[in-house]
């Protein structure tokens, strides 16, 4: 068992010996809050980009929903007609081919799982490099026309400023402890929300069942799951010869039993959501951006196996590897035909919505006539 996997376990159940690492938990904070305040005071430059920045990012180890109010965010002000690129760290991407644009094609293994699943899902141009400054070069050099970067993260990436800066809270897993890495999951102290544009993703009955006055007022989002989709658009990607209409797998129905298999910063919620859709759910919980292999996944037999939209992406890019070099075998295609995937979109409140307008409005940035 990995060392993250080992924390992670240990901050879900708030286990007791966290506490002997407060210690540490002084140091880090003394250290996080001298760095801070040495940006703000100018000791430590930041870089200031030619077009205005927003961050997205959150105070928590782990997935908060981050990645989907990004997509949702990003396609919104497509609509509305605006230009807008995103930046990225690329975690798990290859930092020495940094820094990258983001196509299409681009290998998850050289850019990262989150930023192939963004650009797959909204075209929109991006860049991945741990130095942001040299992502935001790279895109603007690439398309000079943008005209608002969303930073995928980067909240306490502090070398470079932002206009605006939205963390999101994930209401389910809360604070824990409310201690900072290591005896609690807080990247930085709760009173960095203070006077901050918080997003809470809370759960959809919560948000059905609060109406009043001051829920309409907070920032909120839920994830809506889509149907299930084959792993592959089309089976026929794997073998033109074999594959008709009629053989097309037909997806897990409720009630039945699945494999739910995820690599992701919070795993539970996954395996929730295809609980509340009627499955019997056998879970399956990897570390964050986990490195899956073909031969790995070959053990979860039998029943469908059903992934996230993030785990896909790398799943199918082994896949596509495999079949570059040779047919698959019949055990492999056999496991193609049970790998699905269940796609969620983000849900966000209408003040959601309204904030994001005036924000850009102050940075004369108008939506309105998209």
């Amino acid at each position: 068992m990995s060392i993250e996997t080992t924390m992670t376990r240990a901050w879900q159940r708030q286990a007791a010996w966290l506490w002997l690492l407060l210690p540490v938990s002084w140091l880090y904070g003394f250290i996080t809050m001298i760095r801070r305040q040495a940006y703000k005071i100018g000791l430590l430059s930041s870089y200031r980009a030619p077009i205005p920045v927003m961050v997205i990012g959150n105070i928590t180890v782990g997935g908060s929903g981050k990645t989907p109010l990004i997509i949702e965010l990003v396609t919104h002000l497509q609509k509305q007609g605006l230009k807008v690129g995103v930046i990225s760290r690329g975690y798990g991407g290859d930092s020495s081919q940094m820094p990258a644009l983001v196509h299409a094609d681009s290998l998850p293994s050289i850019v990262g799982d989150e930023p192939s699943l963004i650009v797959n899902t909204t075209g929109a141009a991006m860049a991945v490099c741990p130095n942001r400054k040299q992502a935001i070069t790279t895109l603007l050099n690439a398309y000079p026309d943008l005209q608002l970067i969303i930073a995928d993260d980067g909240l306490q990436h502090y070398a470079l400023q932002r206009d605006i800066e939205w963390i999101v809270v994930d209401a389910s897993r809360g604070f824990g402890n409310q201690q900072l890495l290591p005896t609690g999951f807080l990247r930085e102290p709760m009173s960095r929300l203070q006077g901050a544009n918080v997003v809470y993703h809370e759960k959809a009955e919560m948000v059905a069942t609060d109406n009043n006055q001051a829920q309409a007022k907070r920032l909120t989002m839920h994830l809506q799951a889509d149907k299930l989709q084959l792993l592959w658009s089309s089976a026929a990607e794997i073998d033109d010869s074999n594959v008709t209409e009629e053989k097309m797998p037909m997806p897990p129905m409720p009630n039945s039993r699945v494999h739910a298999v995820s690599g992701i910063g919070y795993p539970q919620r996954f395996f929730d959501t295809l609980m509340s859709l009627g499955f019997d759910v056998i879970g399956h919980a990897y570390p964050d951006h986990y490195d899956f292999s073909l031969h790995e996944l070959l053990q979860y037999s039998e029943q469908p196996i059903i992934v996230t939209s993030k785990d896909a992406v790398k799943i199918r890019a082994l896949l596509l590897d495999a079949i570059s070099r040779q047919p698959l075998s019949e055990e492999y295609q056999e496991l193609v035909s049970r790998l699905w995937v269940l796609p969620v979109t983000a849900v966000l409140s209408n003040s959601c919505y309204d904030s994001l307008q005036q924000q850009l409005k102050a940075l004369n940035i108008d939506i309105n006539n998209g």
